[in-house]
């Protein structure tokens, strides 16, 4: 009962603007460092660097979330495309992954498509890959809409797939005409029973079934996960039916589980890292802490030091 109100107050926080902008003023400090990779492109290209060395990939992303004027979202488009140049001056191991209400999804399809047609331009002038991240349920079918219409033009575009909604299962499968690559993860948004299953074991179910049916498929299968029970299940069904190693990789958070992503790394696998950062870093924060009560303790030991 306890974790619910810490999880339902911490994603409520989240998506206040006051608290957001208290946080930029005050900065990374109380534990918040432990999952963003700082306020600059520089910091977040050193933190690349460091997890290259160890054998893993990137995925970076510059966050923002509260967007409210074109002016805003083309600054935020415009960082985007900074990130990829960055990416490829550095010749770090990296992608760019990236959220469309920062890019105007909420001002205007119009406005979002533009600039997604922007970064996208410059990423495959990199020769490199963007990936559009869900965002809350509110935002799914257009989500869904503008990756599609993307698709046609771009093939270095991929999406997130969210397990605890009830709709995720037929999603996979219109987009498999689409040869999708898909990120394939729980969900951290605060959701209806209506449109989300509101029980654990059922969305571990659910997401044990996506994840079948899209490596089936025969479509890139971006498995982002930190239970060692649901990627033990995954590394089942890719050895049972003779997936190859270029058709999928595991994804974890910076900062969270490095001994099982060091471990997996050991094991031969592709694992990649979603490394934010930016100053509009608080409602990430927050659905960290909603996710993991060890996280919250974590930032609670900070505090104290």
């Amino acid at each position: 009962m306890l974790e619910l109100l810490m999880r339902n107050m911490f994603q409520s926080l989240g998506k206040n603007t006051a608290a957001n902008k208290l946080a930029k003023k005050y900065g990374l400090r109380f534990g918040a460092s432990r999952f963003v990779a700082g306020d600059s492109i520089q910091t977040a290209i050193q933190a690349v660097k460091e997890l290259n060395r160890d054998g893993k990939v990137v995925t970076l992303d510059h966050l923002g979330e509260f967007v409210y004027t074109e002016a805003e979202a083309n600054e935020s488009a415009d960082m985007c495309i900074k990130t990829l140049d960055a990416i490829a001056e550095s010749g770090v191991q990296s992608n760019l992954s990236l959220k469309m209400t920062s890019l105007g999804l909420d001002i205007s399809k119009e406005l979002c498509m533009a600039n997604m047609r922007r970064i996208l331009d410059v990423a495959k002038k990199h020769q490199n890959f963007v990936r559009i991240d869900m965002e809350d349920y509110a935002h799914c079918q257009v989500s869904v809409d503008i990756y599609k219409e993307l698709r046609e033009e771009y093939e270095n575009v991929g999406l997130v797939l969210q397990a605890y909604l009830y709709r995720t299962e037929k999603d996979i499968d219109e987009l498999k005409a689409y040869k999708a690559n898909l990120r394939l993860v729980k969900g951290a948004y605060k959701e209806s029973p209506e449109v989300a299953f509101p029980l654990k074991k059922d969305v571990d179910e659910n997401y044990k079934a996506n994840i079948k049916q899209h490596l089936l498929n025969g479509n890139y299968t971006a498995i982002a996960s930190h239970d060692e029970k649901i990627i033990d299940y995954a590394k089942s069904i890719i050895q049972d039916h003779d997936i190859p190693k270029d058709q999928f990789e595991f994804q974890m958070l910076y900062g969270i589980c490095v001994d099982l992503q060091n471990k997996l790394v050991n094991e031969g696998y592709k694992m990649r890292i979603y490394v934010p950062y930016g100053m509009d870093w608080f409602g990430y924060f927050m659905r960290r802490l909603a996710e993991r009560p060890a996280n919250v303790w974590f930032v609670l030991k900070s505090l104290f030091k």
